[in-house]
């Protein structure tokens, strides 16, 4: 959770394209990011690889108002809602955006790209799904208690333990990888609530961290015991984190479904 995810950066102005926010030009330019190029495959009317431009045009006259995002891990089919088939490519990508008002989702497939292979260039396909609620999406409001409390429990284990990534060096490095991943990056996209950005800066925040104290080495945790117990305090945090960034990019589309807009 360093990084944006790219069905994160799909979703968030996919949406602000569909509403009308953005221009088709600005939308792709930070979809794609630093990525080489991106383009769509399966498209329904299409019989091979289009732009981004085309696929987001085509998908609104299919009737696709709103983008929702899924990141699922083993064991915990977060944002999906199948069929087995689009379960299994996204859960193998780690990642999928599902259209909302048409039966279509969208996976990625990632390749290097250029002669040193510098750049990457994204293949997504487009697969039905099923219409049904995303698997474990919290709302906004749950998601930031729930976040908020997963961080102050791993904390203080992992302090217990005395693990590098729970102090003031942690911290120092936390802030050193986000000054790093936000250069020229704007957190979601026009449109979002503020509650939004607030619960996304602070998952990404969280994942960070997490990142930080997996990557440090044993710290003071020397005995397998305490070790064993590092990860367990690690694994919830995650997972509270991976619902809260879901919670965020999907929010316009559930305020639209409870007609809050």
């Amino acid at each position: 959770m360093l990084t944006e995810p790219r069905a994160g950066r799909l979703a968030a102005w996919g949406n602000a394209l569909l509403a009308g926010l953005v221009s088709p030009d600005d939308a792709v330019l930070a979809i794609v990011g630093e990525d080489a190029v991106h383009r769509v495959e399966g498209l329904p009317g299409e019989s091979g690889q289009v732009g981004l431009t085309l696929a987001l045009g085509r998908l609104r006259t299919l009737g696709v108002t709103g983008l929702r995002v899924a990141l699922p891990a083993p064991g915990h089919p977060l944002g999906l809602s199948g069929p087995p088939e689009f379960n299994a490519r996204a859960l193998e990508a780690e990642e999928a955006v599902v259209c909302y008002g048409a039966a279509l989702g969208l996976v990625p497939d990632v390749y290097e790209a250029g002669p040193e292979g510098v750049q990457d260039e994204v293949v997504w396909h487009v697969l039905p799904v099923r219409e049904a609620p995303p698997a474990d999406v919290p709302s906004l409001g749950e998601a930031e208690r729930e976040l908020a409390e997963a961080l102050r429990e791993a904390t203080e284990v992992l302090t217990r333990l005395d693990v590098a990534g729970s102090g003031p060096v942690a911290e120092a490095a936390v802030d050193a990888y986000r000054a790093r991943a936000e250069r020229g990056r704007e957190v979601l996209a026009p449109g979002y609530p503020s509650r939004a950005v607030r619960v996304l800066e602070l998952a990404q925040r969280v994942g960070t961290l997490i990142v930080v104290a997996t990557e440090s080495g044993h710290g003071g945790a020397v005995s397998s015991s305490e070790m064993s117990a590092r990860r367990e305090a690690l694994r919830p945090v995650e997972r509270t984190a991976r619902r809260a960034q879901v919670a965020a990019y999907n929010s316009v589309v559930e305020e639209r479904e409870r007609g809050v807009r």
